[in-house]
């Protein structure tokens, strides 16, 4: 029994300490359960970082991704027109010069032949309207343009491209007027003519070059010179100039004395219509010549550049 009692006496205090162990071992859980959620805040702080910063990096590549194609800015641009039907009529004479001077670079050459049958005739339209200063036509015009884009070839669309741009420097000239609507639309043609000239081919370099043909506009009126209306044009000139020439000769011949006259204001008359007839027949003939030589250096020039 002394044996039995003393190894529980042993024992106790053994006990003792195991409960003391768990009593101590149990802060120690607490603590370490405590750190836990310090741990997840900084993972959920670097998780929301890592998202920002990746949100951010995609937001900016996405205007490198999506450019803008040809179709969207012409629809763009026919927004530009979106004016009141007496907004050309109200600008000022010097602004009216600059769009008459816009409507000109829009339609100038070989329109139709570059642009295409469809194109090349709204072009010729649009540049009529902005001619008389009407704005609803010009944008019910421009509104189709958006729809023609597919059906373009890359050399009418290059063409297109290079009128455009031509067009609009002619309105960014036109400086700041009323709301700045004038510098919308220069800005629109100048970046739609940039995309659309972008793909520039060959084709319609070539085309200029061996056409050899130069634009003439008064007006309403367009003409078109080739080397061989430019030679006709100068054979013409000179059969012009040599009958004004020989016409002068003969009035010139016919003697002031051998004409009869009823009284002195019919002589008075008579002369002042002989000396009128001779001026105006030498200026011919000088405007014939000088005509003559203009269009023969018109046909080299267009030649050479032919070849």
């Amino acid at each position: 029994m002394a044996s039995s009692s003393s190894s529980l006496s042993l024992l106790q205090p053994l006990h003792s300490l195991s409960s003391s162990t768990l009593f101590f071992s149990q802060p120690s859980f607490h603590f370490s359960s405590s750190l836990k959620p310090h741990k997840s805040k900084r993972l959920n702080l670097s998780k929301s970082l890592t998202l920002r910063f990746a949100l951010t990096e995609s937001d900016s590549t996405k205007p490198l991704e999506t450019e803008p194609t040809s179709k969207s800015l012409l629809l763009q641009l026919s927004k530009c027109f979106d004016l009141p039907s007496d907004y050309f009529q109200q600008l000022p004479n010097d602004l009216r010069l600059d769009l008459n001077d816009a409507a000109f670079d829009l339609s100038n050459g070989p329109v139709i032949d570059e642009c295409g049958q469809e194109l090349g005739e709204i072009l010729l339209n649009l540049s009529r309207a902005w001619e008389q200063a009407d704005a609803s036509t010009s944008r019910s015009l421009v509104e189709k343009l958006p729809e023609l884009e597919s059906s373009l070839t890359d050399g009418a669309k290059s063409a297109f491209g290079k009128r455009l741009i031509s067009a609009g420097k002619r309105f960014q000239g036109m400086g700041q007027y009323g709301k700045g609507e004038l510098q919308k639309i220069a800005k629109g043609m100048i970046t739609t003519g940039g995309v659309l000239s972008a793909n520039t081919s060959s084709v319609s370099v070539s085309n200029e070059s061996k056409s050899g043909t130069r634009m003439f506009k008064f007006g309403e009126l367009q003409v078109a010179v080739s080397p061989q209306k430019a030679y006709a044009g100068a054979a013409i000139a000179f059969i012009y100039g040599i009958l004004s020439w020989q016409i002068s000769q003969g009035i010139q011949s016919i003697p002031e004395n051998s004409l009869q006259y009823a009284n002195d204001n019919a002589l008075l008359i008579g002369k002042s219509l002989r000396g009128s007839l001779l001026a105006l027949f030498y200026a011919s003939t000088v405007l014939s010549g000088f005509t003559t030589v203009g269009l023969i250096l018109l046909a080299k020039q267009l030649s050479s550049e032919k070849e």
